[in-house]
């Protein structure tokens, strides 16, 4: 791309799998492999791009939400990356633990080598993605100056109850269930990498004292969409400013790790 025209921006999906804990919600999170082209060694929600037969999924299922497609990429990438699947079957019953830990162990790695479709997957289990489970949380735009750009949207979802999540072992080499105010601080301590939209969205679930609470503040929210852009103040100071109806508290923000 020349310099006057910004790389276009891949649409993406990212979900935020919660669930309770004694001292409130968890959040699923994978570090990302250090020789991986993008976030390399970070801590990040389980995501990735929109892909075609995504909405191509989204249309069998007659939905009409706009983003139902960024809804079955979540679904799809999650469970990729951790092994849990929002789906339900034909009758809308959630999958108990015991056949959502057979349909991983059937599909996975086929889905993670790219062998097997996430509509393949569906069809041989005779299952629906649950995309009524997520419900939208942020949209950010990385900002025009980035090479590698995406169009993400994020969600929030209850994690399936008593299902097992693991990492891929590939793209991921860790993982963690961690409530956000922890994540936020080993970031500030420096043992763990987070990048700026990741912290953000962390610091907006600090607070909320049950899954239920983080998912009902969310849908009560309208989503501003955020495309930061880098601004340095009169002591070189750079900062990123983005929209405060957003609703992360304010306009200005240390950059930190400023990549999407």
């Amino acid at each position: 791309m020349s310099e006057s025209t910004p790389a276009p921006a891949r649409p993406a999906a990212t979900v935020l799998l919660l669930r309770d804990s004694a001292s409130g919600p968890e959040v699923f999170m994978v570090v990302r492999h250090r020789q991986i082209e993008f976030a390399a060694g970070a801590l990040v929600f389980p995501g990735g791009r929109v892909e075609a037969a995504d909405a191509e999924i989204a249309a069998g299922l007659g939905a009409t939400d706009p983003f139902a497609a960024f809804r079955v990429a979540a679904i799809r990438e999650a469970f990729e990356e951790s092994g849990l699947l929002l789906a339900r079957t034909a009758s809308g019953v959630p999958l108990t633990p015991d056949q959502g830990a057979a349909v991983a162990a059937a599909h996975r790695d086929a889905l993670n080598a790219g062998s097997r479709g996430f509509a393949a997957l569906l069809q041989a289990e005779a299952l629906v993605p649950d995309i009524g489970a997520l419900v939208r949380f942020a949209h950010w735009v990385t900002p025009d100056d980035l090479a590698k750009r995406f169009d993400t949207h994020f969600f929030l979802a209850p994690a399936p109850g008593g299902h097992a999540a693991t990492h891929d072992g590939h793209e991921a080499v860790d993982s963690v269930w961690i409530s956000p105010e922890a994540a936020l601080a080993e970031a500030a301590a420096g043992t763990r990498t987070l990048l700026f939209p990741t912290r953000m969205n962390l610091g907006r679930l600090v607070g909320a004292t049950s899954l239920t609470m983080a998912l009902e503040t969310a849908a009560a929210q309208p989503v501003v969409t955020v495309q930061p852009r880098l601004e340095t103040d009169a002591t070189g100071t750079r900062l990123l400013r983005i929209p405060v109806e957003a609703g992360y508290g304010g306009p200005l923000f240390p950059v930190g790790q400023r990549a999407m």
